[in-house]
């Protein structure tokens, strides 16, 4: 969604015809300036939005430290000078973009660190209707890679592709056949034989699902080097960290819970006297 956009929707959502509360106790010339503060270490993500909710409402927003930053507790993000009244109006949702995309960033760095660099931590389109781009984005700040942004942008062929084309081969043959030759055709197996078989048809990428340790093992000791390999399902912070020690290094793993089991961070906005 253009940002322009998601920014006036949250402005009439949320303000309204007015914030009923500082227009009754904040003169209109009031000037003043507010810090927002980290209540908890985290990773920073979410300074563009924040930023622009504050200049809607005609309030400059200084940006003191940049998205992909670790920030300790008691550090300070941004600041915001201008009406006070804008700054009041404003505040609830810079805060709230801030905390919901800082707590992706600050979740993904944990997964990455697990990784230890053995493979890379990526996420899926397991995002929020409409807020992809800005979560994403969060995944690249916390140290993670993106994975396809959208179904026009990327090739995977899945279970439900390979029941409706009647085989793994007719769905790649397909594929390639429509795709333009700098899209990478990736196939979804579930077993060793499977992912020989996509190998076979040409698959250029497997996304190894649902797969136990044992499985991920076999999978990736017979084709690492061969097409890319990407691991997903049953992926936490531990898993990843077991296959990590275990030697089991597939090329990628891909975790939608970088974004949906993601939890907001503690920031807040603190009027300078």
């Amino acid at each position: 969604m253009d940002l322009n956009k998601l920014i006036a929707l949250a402005l009439e959502e949320d303000l309204g015809p007015g914030d009923v509360t500082t227009d009754a106790c904040i003169p209109a010339a009031r000037q003043g300036q507010a810090r927002i503060v980290a209540k908890q270490q985290l990773v920073v993500s979410g300074q563009v939005p924040a930023g622009a909710m504050f200049e809607a409402l005609g309030v400059r927003y200084e940006c003191v430290v940049e998205d992909g930053s670790l920030v300790e507790p008691g550090g300070v993000l941004g600041r915001a000078t201008g009406g006070v009244r804008g700054i009041l109006a404003a505040e609830r949702h810079a805060l709230n973009f801030l905390g919901w995309l800082s707590g992706i960033a600050t979740h993904t760095r944990a997964h990455v660190q697990a990784a230890g660099g053995a493979f890379e931590v990526v996420d899926t389109r397991k995002t929020t209707p409409l807020h992809r781009a800005l979560e994403k984005a969060a995944v690249r700040h916390g140290g993670g890679r993106n994975h396809r942004f959208a179904l026009y942008d990327g090739v995977l062929i899945k279970d439900n592709h390979i029941i409706a084309a009647g085989s793994i081969e007719r769905a790649v043959s397909g594929a390639r056949a429509h795709a333009h030759h700098l899209l990478r055709i990736q196939v979804e197996v579930e077993s060793l034989s499977q992912a020989r078989e996509a190998v076979r048809a040409g698959a250029e990428a497997l996304l190894l699902d649902n797969m136990d340790d044992d499985l991920l093992a076999s999978v990736v000791g017979a084709l690492k080097g061969r097409v890319l390999l990407e691991a997903s399902g049953n992926m936490d912070i531990e898993r990843i960290a077991r296959l990590r020690a275990k030697g089991i290094h597939p090329d990628q793993v891909s975790i939608g819970g970088l974004i949906h089991q993601a939890r907001w961070v503690d920031v807040s906005l603190d009027l300078e006297r």
